[in-house]
């Protein structure tokens, strides 16, 4: 991550923990504290330590920041598939993909792999050419080469 997000998160669990009291075994984004305020409303009245019960209100804040930053929305799924993308390219074994994975809350890797993990097109042929050009693909491709030949031979002149 680059050091500026990562500071914000520090700085944001260093308040939960702090400020809040929060545990390890909070949420990172609480659910809202609801309380009645003097007419017997309901009013926002800071963090629980609740998780969201969906993503509809976690959804309205992203919403609401990125309004008044005045960016374009980007939805709350959208930073941990930036997440997993990222994890696809620093993690070198299965093991620390795996800690990634789980990193972002997922106890299953497949679910990284398969929902956030998508690799965009341009990447894509990236990795592909870069692949192309491994000690071991030249190895392969010079056999592969050889097989053809010789199938064309054999095709074309009989054993």
């Amino acid at each position: 991550m680059p050091p500026e997000v990562r500071q914000i998160v520090a700085d944001w669990v260093a308040f939960l923990e702090t400020q809040k009291l929060f545990g390890p075994t909070d949420p990172l984004f609480a659910s809202t504290r609801v309380e009645l305020d003097e007419h017997h409303a309901f009013r926002a009245a800071g963090l629980s330590r609740a998780h969201w019960c969906n993503a509809t209100p976690v959804r309205t804040i992203f919403k609401n920041a990125f309004e008044r930053a005045e960016l374009p929305y980007a939805n709350p799924h959208s930073f941990r598939n930036t997440l997993a993308q990222l994890g696809q390219r620093v993690c070198q074994t299965p093991e620390e993909f795996k800690a990634w994975s789980q990193n972002i809350g997922h106890e299953q890797v497949m679910t990284t792999f398969s929902s956030y993990g998508q690799v965009p097109d341009a990447r894509q042929r990236e990795v592909i050419r870069g692949l192309a050009r491994t000690p071991e693909s030249n190895a392969y491709k010079e056999q592969l080469v050889n097989q053809f030949r010789r199938l064309l031979e054999v095709a074309t002149h009989g054993d």
